[in-house]
């Protein structure tokens, strides 16, 4: 058996100093170290020369890094302008933040290509391709292009809409097709795959057979494509263990003296226009307002760490948050009691697992979201002898699992303070009760058990075709 190939647009290289990686990649480390293998993608760096292609190769604690370097303009159309001006609304159903230019199309196109061209050396007969999230669709079935026969697997980690919405894409149909190069193509919800085969059958006019595949033939030759879900998990004890641990340093400890007896409710996001920020920081004003008892007797910290600020529509969510957080300081704040508390930078993970645990609200309310990990986080860095209650969008896809969550629909400000002065007020018995459902279930579902999960199915439905491509070798 070959080893396994992950390839993602960003490729987490280690390096000393700088804060734990949270996400997605603690995730895709944790597999390769298991499994052994190779982490490809964009090294993050920009020149302005044409890039050459030139493979950077690191090895670092069993796993293998290589990267390549992107020229400005086709970072500039591949990155910042068709993955996240285009495609990043658009599977977040937000048609009218969608900015589309062909141009970009192109360099969307070009630097999939490249790196087809730079991985495909890279590769041996037998190893497992795994390939991760929008800004890389076409890949697939550029490697098939160049001839690589290697089982490819790939994963959307963010929502899938049906083709009501996907259509307003120019070349929606083409994209699509893209995803049929792959063996098996993976999104996190039920829900997200009820939208992919949506957009199968209305947009292709294509329907997946009864055990949930995609039959094709193209250039003659017969093709199949399983579509499923797998909801990503966490590693949940090794976060549980953090956040045990850092209950007790030094940031959680000065946390703590600032707050006296105040409760605390907590949310931390990377700023982003699909995380609801604006509409949870008003569903907090609207506690204030219509529950009076919880004046001077709650602080909100939210944590939004900057992205994107090429990107004018992430600007102007930074100047909108700005507003709110002082208009609900300035109505609602006194000289000893500062409501709410915004920080605009990216918090250490360690540092944020403390403040999860102390919190007694975790509030996680995007608009629309693949999965949502911060919310399985929190949870599982609450003490199970006094756990805090997690307030949860229903548009989030951890609703889906995550029964022991008061959900609310963050367009509705007053509903969200509701919910909130449920949580602030709920009796020990019952935090038990839905602490306990939640965390059974985050023990189950591990980042580990997702890649297994994942990856026992690519090998399935790879190996149903080998009979096929040994005929017509």
């Amino acid at each position: 058996m070959g080893r396994l190939i992950v390839v993602s647009n960003r490729v987490a290289l280690p390096r000393r100093g700088e804060p734990t990686a949270g996400g997605l990649a603690v995730a895709l480390k944790d597999v390769l170290k298991s499994n052994g293998g190779l982490w490809f993608g964009w090294s993050g760096e920009t020149t302005k020369t044409p890039t050459s292609g030139e493979i950077k190769a690191l090895r670092y604690q069993g796993i293998d890094y290589a990267t390549i370097d992107l020229n400005e303009t086709d970072y500039k159309g591949f990155y910042a302008g068709y993955s996240n001006n285009i495609l990043w609304p658009l599977f977040h159903f937000r048609l009218g933040l969608l900015e589309y230019d062909r141009r970009q199309s192109e360099a969307y196109r070009r630097v999939n290509r490249d790196f087809a061209k730079a991985l495909l050396p890279l590769l041996g007969p037998d190893d497992v391709i795994w390939i991760h999230d929008y800004q890389l669709i076409p890949l697939g079935a550029e490697l098939r292009a160049l001839g690589a026969r290697q089982k490819i697997g790939f994963f959307l980690h963010i929502p899938f809409p049906p083709w009501a919405v996907f259509s307003a894409l120019p070349g929606a149909e083409v994209l699509m097709r893209d995803l049929l190069a792959y063996d098996l193509v993976g999104v996190q919800t039920h829900r997200d795959l009820g939208g992919m085969v949506n957009c199968f059958q209305d947009g292709l006019g294509l329907s997946p057979d009864e055990d949930g595949g995609i039959r094709t033939s193209i250039a003659g030759t017969e093709r199949r494509t399983q579509l499923s879900a797998h909801a990503i998990g966490i590693d949940t004890r090794g976060f549980a263990n953090t956040a045990r641990k850092a209950i007790n340093g030094p940031d959680a400890v000065r946390m703590k003296a600032s707050m006296g007896e105040r409760k605390l409710i907590v949310g931390a996001e990377r700023l982003d226009y699909t995380k609801g920020l604006p509409h949870r920081m008003r569903g907090f004003g609207a506690l204030l307002d219509n529950f009076p008892q919880h004046l001077n007797q709650v602080t909100y910290l939210q944590v939004a760490a900057r992205s994107r600020n090429e990107v004018a529509s992430y600007r102007d969510l930074r100047r909108e948050l700005d507003q709110l957080a002082g208009r609900i300081n300035g109505d609602h704040g006194l000289f000893d009691w500062t409501p709410m508390r915004y920080v605009a930078r990216a918090v250490a993970r360690d540092t944020l697992a403390g403040f999860y645990r102390m919190a007694d609200v975790g509030l996680v309310t995007p608009l629309r979201d693949g999965m949502n990990l911060v919310a399985k986080e929190y949870v599982a860095a609450q003490d199970p002898e006094n756990p805090g209650v997690l307030v949860l969008s229903s548009f989030a896809g951890a609703a889906e699992a995550m029964d022991g969550a008061l959900l609310v629909n963050p367009l509705d400000p007053e509903a969200m303070a509701e919910q909130l002065d449920r949580a602030l007020t709920m009796p020990l018995a019952e935090r038990k009760s839905r602490w306990s459902s939640m965390m059974q279930g985050l023990e189950e579902q591990t980042a580990e058990r997702w890649a297994e999960d994942f990856l026992a199915e690519l090998n399935e439905q790879a190996a149903a075709r080998e009979p096929s491509l040994a005929a017509r070798n």
